[in-house]
């Protein structure tokens, strides 16, 4: 397969944010969001699913961080959509559970086209840094919308917020990763031909 990659640039009254992904990457991951934590978790995302990933974003961090993080879920999705053009050859599922310590969060997708989020993952709120715990969901359901993919997200136990939190993005991340892998038959992996 031919290099995949993506440039989103999505601006609103609330937000500038630039996505510049390569799925067929090394895992060289940054991100510049204004806030820490969900910089490292997105550093962990690229890193663990092998993508290139670049993340860029201002937002009005003075409200609160759900513009930039919602915002940066959507360009991300967008981005992963554009990158995966028309699926051809992708092993389209993946499923992993991630441990962290005490945590252990289990992700499961299809890139299907039909965009569906399952967010079982009931974490005590916590302010991690400057990063609402809470908006780890928000972000999902925007990339995976953006995306249009299927998205089962499941607590399988956990007590700490930065650990539930970060299992979680190193799952997603590594569910993405195999979902979004060639399997070298290059057809597209659906009975109706297409996603």
């Amino acid at each position: 397969m031919s290099p995949r990659d993506a440039i989103v640039e999505r601006s609103t009254k609330e937000t500038t944010v630039r996505v510049e992904l390569r799925l067929d990457g090394s895992g060289s991951a940054s991100a510049d969001t204004g806030l820490p934590f969900f910089d490292h978790m997105l550093e962990q995302l690229g890193t663990h699913a092998g993508f290139d990933l670049t993340v860029t974003a201002k937002g009005d961090l003075d409200v609160d961080g759900h513009h930039t993080v919602e915002d940066v879920g959507l360009a991300l999705g967008e981005a992963l959509a554009e990158a995966l053009g028309d699926k051809r050859g992708i092993r389209r599922f993946a499923s992993i559970t991630v441990p962290l310590d005490e945590a252990a969060v289990e992700v499961a997708l299809d890139l299907s086209g039909r965009p569906f989020v399952v967010h079982d993952v009931e974490v005590q709120a916590e302010t991690i840094g400057t990063y609402d715990s809470g908006l780890t969901e928000d972000f999902v359901r925007a990339l995976a919308a953006a995306a249009q993919m299927t998205l089962h997200v499941r607590l399988v136990r956990g007590r700490s917020p930065h650990h539930v939190v970060e299992a979680e993005f190193k799952a997603l991340a590594r569910a993405l990763g195999d979902a979004c892998s060639s399997t070298g038959r290059g057809g597209t992996p659906s009975t109706k031909g297409t996603l």
